[in-house]
């Protein structure tokens, strides 16, 4: 009897994550992109920079 009380109480977070864990992983998905981003801008700048120096 008391086994069957004890999986009939279900944790709060059970089966996801909670509001703090899903905001968290929202960030950090946004904090790469933004890094993705500002890695791709520096190299395209640098390539524009560079790129005029060479006349082929």
């Amino acid at each position: 009897m008391e086994e069957a009380r004890e999986h009939s109480i279900a944790p709060p977070m059970e089966g996801g994550r909670g509001f703090t864990g899903r905001c968290a992983s929202l960030v950090k998905e946004q904090r790469a992109r933004i890094h993705i981003l500002r890695r791709c801008a520096t190299m395209l700048l640098c390539w524009c920079i560079h790129g005029d120096d060479r006349t082929t």
